[in-house]
């Protein structure tokens, strides 16, 4: 008997070598193999492969460590560097799998993803596959489950959404798409080509450019002449589908859903995501930057999909008036969508033209407006100057507001008894830097209301301003705006703000209660327009009735949006999002240093909040641009933020990984970075050096 077949106590055999065991998925086979801790991994896929003798490309496949969570990517590394010995168990697997990604418009696709990189790279490859630009923007979030339904009854509702089968879709690769959705016999499930490489594809009738999705349906003759697939709108087909979706109750449960994003710095597998399970693509970061709605079509109705289902869902708040305005932009878009492509599509050229000036007033970048061509007077900061109610509010009072004389300059409001007093010493004064702004506006009750919460040394002094026009609150509010960021009224984008407020004020005008001659025949559908706690709100009233009053109003805001094509509807959709007051915070559970009770910390592009989760109000601060340094106690999961001119802010994150914190922080410095010179390639490095820690 040869020594070399000896086997030891240990394991291990005379000559040295042991049995390192293995599992083929792909042909749920168990496999061993006699290695030696010097044998490099790509020598033990060389040997595995020729030892199962199966003729087939294993050029995707790589070694998976059950047991330790990580894939063995580094072929030339020896099984003594990674550590492995005798005990442990490797898959055979391909680094492709399927996902089922849940838009941001609620369509499902099946999508190969590859299971070993990064997630932020394998955002980056769906998002190039998807022709979006800016996947920084974007990742991946696993689905909320709905703690009153039972897992048996969501799976089921999960699998009855999956309807349609085209072809499979894989980013950077040829192969095919899989469309989800759940409506037959359209455009949708017909079959299509993908271009079996990235370069462009180029339009027949024009040569400009067609996205990969053009492409991929551009010789199906179902589809000729319609834009690609994620560029359209879909209306909500039925109110049940609102009902049967998630609805978190309450802000702390919201904040819970943030719980479920992964981490960027790491692959799928290592967070135990499974092949064919159902993730969330979903912009992450609300920083657009360069929104064109020349290139970004498929970016455009995404965002606009996201924004409006997170209105329907009551994801964030919104007054009567303006859910009537988002309501009437809904129809219209709807209305457009289903038009025959002779009269949209093929003009589509046309339309860009036409609204051209208008669209460039709402491209949105990381301040959220875009840079005027006019300079203006450069030599002088223009200022502000009337009469405005001023309100401090009091507990057990019921002082009102009262009026003042006063003056914008720089970012300083300086209030006085009257216009004479104006040259002397102010009764008030308020310094804006860093404070919340945040409207309070009625446009049939003409009330036109600026709530200020200004930082201090122990919290937040809340100072109202009331206005008597919507023009003086434009202006009043655009500069409060610019102000907490500490600009001043010369900087380019304030007239463009005060256009932008005007213009959301304006799709608001509406008979507060319009009159009911006879019934309304027409295609509205106001169940799937306006949240249900609106529908709530008339409860005591006939069905019929409800639905003719809704539809009443819709269509009066209707009016205001009527001229508008498609795309500038849906832009004006998004800025109407954006200026909506909690638009962009990202809620998390914490304990704040000194605190005992569980609060929530808000994160934005430009600043950190600490929030009352009773009242929703803000009551603190902390802007970015005045942070000096963060730090992650690990450990303990306490996050530390340190400033330049006040004291640090410490919190422990209560129910959520507090790397998801760190991210989000890390991430929108990262996204401030941004510049329109740059190139459209990604540092990625720099990405995980702000945001991936030391875990």
């Amino acid at each position: 008997m040869a020594l070399d077949g000896i086997r030891m106590p240990d394991g291990c055999y005379a000559d040295g070598t042991w049995e390192l065991k293995m599992h083929v998925t792909d042909l749920n086979k168990d496999v061993s193999l006699r290695v030696t801790g010097e044998i490099h991994i790509g020598g033990v896929m060389l040997k595995l492969v020729e030892k199962l003798d199966v003729k087939k490309d294993w050029s995707d496949h790589a070694l998976w460590w059950e047991k330790k969570k990580t894939w063995l990517l580094k072929t030339h590394w020896t099984l003594d560097k990674y550590g492995i010995q005798a005990d442990a168990r490797l898959l055979f697997t391909p680094q492709h799998k399927l996902l089922r990604l849940q838009l941001p418009n609620m369509k499902h696709m099946k999508v190969k993803v590859n299971f070993s990189d990064r997630v932020f790279k394998a955002v980056s490859d769906i998002c190039k596959t998807f022709n979006i630009r800016h996947p920084e923007e974007l990742s991946l979030l696993r689905k909320p489950r709905d703690p009153k339904k039972k897992k048996k009854k969501l799976e089921e509702s999960e699998e009855e959404a999956l309807e349609l089968e085209g072809p499979l879709l894989t980013p950077g690769s040829a192969s095919e798409v899989i469309y989800i959705g759940p409506v037959k016999g359209s455009i949708y499930s017909s079959p299509g080509l993908y271009s079996k490489t990235m370069t462009p594809t180029y339009d027949s009738r024009d040569g400009s450019p067609l996205s990969p999705t053009t492409a991929w349906f551009g010789d199906s003759p179902l589809s000729e002449g319609n834009p690609s697939i994620l560029a359209v709108s879909q209306p909500i087909s039925s109110p049940d589908i609102l009902v049967k979706l998630y609805k978190p109750p309450s802000l702390l449960d919201k904040a819970k859903i943030n719980q479920g994003w992964l981490d960027s710095s790491r692959s799928l597998m290592e967070q135990d995501v499974k092949e064919n399970e159902v993730l969330l693509l979903r912009f992450k970061y609300h920083s657009f930057f360069d929104l064109n709605p020349k290139y970004d079509a498929i970016r455009v109705n995404q965002l606009y999909e996201q924004a409006k289902w997170a209105i329907l869902l009551e994801e964030i708040e919104c007054t009567e008036e303006e859910m009537m305005m988002f309501a009437a932009l809904q129809y219209h878009i709807n209305k457009l969508s289903i038009m025959s492509s002779d009269n949209h599509m093929n003009n589509s050229e046309k339309e860009v033209d036409e609204v051209d000036a208008a669209l460039s007033d709402l491209e949105i970048t990381l301040e959220g407006g875009k840079t005027s061509n006019a300079l203006g007077d450069i030599t002088s900061i223009p200022e502000l100057a009337d009469y405005v109610k001023v309100f401090k509010p009091k507990k057990l009072t019921l002082k009102g507001p009262k009026q003042y004389w006063c003056t914008f300059k720089d970012i300083t409001i300086s209030c006085y008894k009257s216009r004479e007093e104006a040259h002397g010493i102010p009764a008030h004064q308020m310094n804006l830097r860093g404070c919340e702004v945040t409207p309070d506006v009625n446009i049939s009750g003409q009330k036109f209301n600026i709530k200020l919460l200004i930082p201090v040394a122990d919290g937040m002094n809340e100072i109202w301003l009331r206005c008597d026009t919507e023009r003086q609150y434009a202006q009043w509010m655009a500069a409060c705006r610019l102000a907490s960021k500490g600009k001043t009224m010369a900087d380019s984008s304030y007239n463009l703000e005060v256009q932008n407020i005007l213009s959301f004020l304006k799709m608001q005008h509406m008979n507060p209660d319009p009159q009911i001659i006879e019934p309304i025949t027409t295609d509205i559908n106001p169940e799937c327009l306006v949240s249900p706690r609106y529908l709530k709100k008339y409860k005591n009233k006939q069905p019929g009735y409800i639905r003719d009053l809704i539809s009443a109003r819709i269509l009066e805001a209707h009016q205001n949006v009527a001229q508008m094509s498609l795309i500038e509807a849906k832009m004006r959709f998004i800025q109407a999002w954006q200026s909506l007051p909690e638009f962009g915070i990202t809620h998390f559970l914490a304990k704040f240093q000194g605190s005992k009770r569980e609060e929530l910390i808000g994160i934005t592009y430009n600043r950190l909040i600490r929030i009352d989760a009773s009242t929703r109000d803000a009551i603190k601060t902390w802007r970015f641009s005045n942070m000096k340094q963060w730090n992650v106690n690990w450990e303990i999961k306490m996050v530390t933020v340190e400033f330049a001119d006040e004291p640090s802010l410490s919190f422990i994150c209560a129910e959520v990984d507090c790397k998801v914190v760190h991210e989000f922080i890390g991430g929108y410095i990262f996204l401030s970075t941004r510049a329109k010179d740059q190139n459209e390639s990604l540092d990625e490095e720099m990405f995980y050096k702000l945001t991936s820690g030391w875990v």
